[in-house]
Parts: C-alpha cells; structure tokens; sequence
C-alpha cells in the first residue's frame, strides 16, 4: 500500500526589462517549507528558465488557501495560477477546475498504475511527478531469522510475525520496531496500511469482523515490538544504534537526508493563461535529470523509469529499490491519504491502537463501532469522499 499525491501549476505572461518572456505561477501544498522553497526555485527552476524563456513564480499555500484560490478563479473563469502542487486528497474537491492532461508529453515513462490514480472526473485530472512512502527497514543481522520460504522482498503479515518471533525465540531480543511516540507517524501505517491490507478499506470497513481479526494479530505482534516503541518519533535513531533490526517508518524518517514528503503529481486548472508553457513545465519536470534533482534536494522518489539507473549510490539508491519494489508489487493496494477533513481522524485510529495493542485491552467490538462511527461522521461533515481503496 503506498500513498500518491499531486502536483499542479498555472500560468500567466508577463514581461521583462528588455525583452518580452513568459512567467508562469505556480501554487503548491508542498516544497513550502523554505530551504525546500528555496531549493525549487534556484535549483529546479532556474535550469528550466534558462532552456525555455520561462519564468516560473513558486508559491507556497495552505490547503484551505489553495482550494479556495484554485475555486475562485475557476468561478471568474479566468486565473493567473497555471501549475498546483498538492497531495491527491487536495484536488478531490477541485477536480472540476482541472484541466485534461492526456494530450500533455512527460519527459519519462510514468507506469500505467500510477497513471490511473490522476483518472478523476472522467479526464487525467493530474499527472504523477513523484513518490514518498512508508517502508521496511532490515538490519542484515536480521536475515538469518528469516521465515524458511519468505521472500525479504514480498513479505505478509504473517510473514514479519514469524520473523520477529524467530529473533526474539533465538536472542530473546524484540527487535521490531514501530515508531509509537507521540509526533510519529504510526496513524499512517494504521489507516494506510494495516487496515487496507486486512479489510480492503480505510474507513468503510472499521469496524468489521476483518478489522477484529486485525487487531487481534497486533497484539500478537506487539509482544515483539522494542518496549521503546511508544517514546519514538522516528526510527533512524533505532536502527542506527540496533536497539531495532527490522523497522516500519517513512523514507524520509529512516534516512536523515530524505527529507519527508507525501507523494506528489501534476495538474493544470482549466483556467491556466498559458497550458503550453505549464505543459513545458510538467514536461520538465518528469525528465530523468529533473526527477533525480528532485530526489537529492527534497527527498521524492522518481515515478520516471529512466531516472532509476540515475539515483547516486548510496543510501538514496538502497532506498529507491525498496520504493520501485513496493510500487510494483502486483498484489499492492493503492491507499491516499484523506483530505479535507479535520485531523480528529487520526486521533480516531490512534486511540484505537493504543487501547488495544499498547495497553493491551480485550478488542471491544462496541468501542471499535462508536469509532467507526464517529470517524464516518467526520466525513460526512465535510462532504468528503472516502480515501482510496474506499473508492472516494
């Protein structure tokens, strides 16, 4: 299970001293922080100016910011945005605005699987520029525990139990790892991925015999899980001292210089003053040698085939094979994170988890409906679709 975003741009003519060019504006959820704002627009950019004549003008938004710029300039059905950049979540609710990418050329060979995610709307609604995800992360001192028959690179559930099971048996070591602190990132892996993976939904399954099933093999698992787990945000540190063998976490989480990131795609509104030049721009940007850039400055992976024989060695590239193994599983299920409701969400599957896994309580069926509830009603409230694999 893996989490797609988007990335989209809008466009608009302005002149320089001298010479008539073009200048593009492009709004975005991500890169805001600002060394990666920075970053976007003296590394990125700057190359892309000097080949096209094109000046691109990157703003950083808030989500509530963006979707209502990206609405009121499609009502006034005109615009100066021409590129958004977002998550997929942060383009449900706008997909109207978006213009129809089929026609657009992309500078590498983007897979048909993720191609399908920016299928909204009856159009390409977005175009995939790059992936962040959630992996494992093994210590090779670990491998000699490994199930007799498990394959490292298509392991199950039941799988990862044996194993930690086996190193536990043998050292009497819980050498799994977890991050359960409090700024971690555990309600990822509980609704992305333990939830799809057991019952076929995030939300629409909560409270299911499937999800009782689920938690039930949590607590199991849990008896080899580092006691330290509940105090980790993140599980570089871990690995790094060994206290863990086998970690769950975010790229960017289990390597310093990854910075975190959801994933991340394109799309142009229909209101875009200049589609050829954002078109340029989309072009650009899914080039192997852009891809690649992306990745040593902000810590996205590709989505283009051709710039996986460009990643430095290293670490990047130990990386990269686990992200290009995960998104070509052929059994893999596609989960976006929600978007546009209130983060009381994540609160919800939190609580869950740790009502049953940490502190080891009986599954209560009836607390997991009020959950369930409760986190439909969320839905409800803001008028949002169900996240995939729900089918929202």
């Amino acid at each position: 299970m893996r989490k797609y975003g988007i990335l989209a741009a809008a466009l608009f003519l302005s002149a320089f001293v001298g010479f008539a060019a073009q200048e593009i504006t492009w709004m975005s959820t991500q890169f805001v922080p600002i060394a990666e704002a920075q970053f976007v627009r003296n590394e990125l950019l700057k190359p892309f100016a000097a080949e096209t004549g094109i000046d691109v003008k990157f703003i950083g938004a808030e989500y509530a910011e963006f979707v209502s710029r990206v609405e009121a300039e499609y009502e006034a059905g005109k615009g100066e945005i021409a590129v958004l950049c977002g998550l997929h979540g942060d383009f449900v609710s706008v997909v109207d605005a978006l213009a129809d990418l089929s026609g657009v050329a992309v500078g590498g060979t983007i897979s048909d699987t993720l191609m399908k995610l920016g299928r909204m709307g009856g159009k390409q609604a977005y175009i995939p520029l790059m992936q962040a995800t959630y992996l494992m992360v093994v210590n090779k001192k670990a491998l000699e525990y490994l199930p007799e028959g498990a394959d490292i690179w298509a392991l199950t559930y039941d799988d990862l139990l044996q194993w930690a099971k086996n190193i536990y048996e043998a050292t009497g070591m819980q050498k799994l790892g977890i991050p359960a602190g409090p700024k971690s990132l555990l309600h990822r892996f509980i609704h992305g991925y333990l939830y799809p993976s057991f019952t076929g939904y995030q939300v629409l399954a909560f409270d299911s015999g499937a999800a009782v099933k689920m938690w039930e093999y949590m607590k199991e698992l849990w008896q080899y899980v580092n006691p330290a787990a509940p105090t980790w945000d993140a599980m570089d540190t871990p690995l790094l001292s060994e206290e863990v063998w086998i970690a769950w976490d975010h790229t960017a989480r289990v390597k310093q210089a990854i910075v975190e990131r959801p994933d991340d795609f394109i799309a142009i509104p229909t209101t875009s003053p200049d589609f050829d030049a954002a078109a340029k721009l989309i072009e650009y940007l899914t080039t192997p040698e852009a891809q690649v850039k992306i990745l040593q400055g902000v810590g996205f992976f590709p989505v283009v085939a051709e710039a996986a024989g460009a990643v430095p060695t290293g670490a990047l590239q130990i990386l990269a094979k686990g992200v290009t193994a995960q998104a070509g599983s052929p059994d893999a299920i596609v989960s976006f994170i929600p978007g546009g409701i209130s983060d009381e969400y994540k609160k919800i599957y939190k609580d869950t988890f740790f009502k049953f896994v940490i502190r080891g309580e009986p599954v209560d069926v009836k607390f997991l409906r009020a959950q369930a509830t409760r986190l439909r009603e969320l839905y409800l409230e803001a008028d949002a679709p169900y996240p995939a694999p729900d089918g929202g």
